[in-house]
């Protein structure tokens, strides 16, 4: 189902609880409010619809990636962008990596651990600081 875009900084602001299989329904509101939202928007968090919870869809180069419990490992080459967010108005400046490691948990809540460069690295970022309450 298609979610309203949550805009409250106090909600948006706080710590995001870990995902269980439970959550799996979250994840697909979510996967299918992205998709709803694709002409402006690459990537969501759970908090973004309402559900304080480390789920996190993003484009990865062309196909959509829903993945649990993100968190980077390791981080490299820092530089300065400028993002926006559909919780927020305008965009904002922001440090981001070019490069990050990342552990996460699939639909099955299997580990994975994987490298991203680039774009999809800074997407990932963006919605990772959604998890841990950090507004851009």
């Amino acid at each position: 189902m298609v979610k309203e875009i949550m805009k409250d900084i106090a909600f948006l602001s706080q710590k995001a609880e870990p995902a269980a299989p439970a959550d799996l329904p979250v994840a697909a509101d979510l996967l299918e409010t992205l998709r709803a939202h694709r002409a402006g928007c690459v990537g969501m968090a759970a908090n973004m619809i309402g559900v304080n919870k480390r789920i996190i869809v993003f484009d990865n180069e062309g196909e959509y990636m829903v993945i649990f419990n993100a968190e980077i490992v390791k981080k490299s080459e820092p530089y300065e962008a400028e993002e926006g967010c559909l919780s927020l108005t305008g965009t904002r400046k922001t440090k981001r990596w070019k490069s990050i490691k990342v552990r996460w948990q699939n639909e099955k809540f299997q580990e994975r651990l994987k490298t991203f460069t680039g774009w999809t690295a800074q997407i990932i970022q963006h919605e990772i600081d959604h998890c841990n309450g950090i507004i851009i």
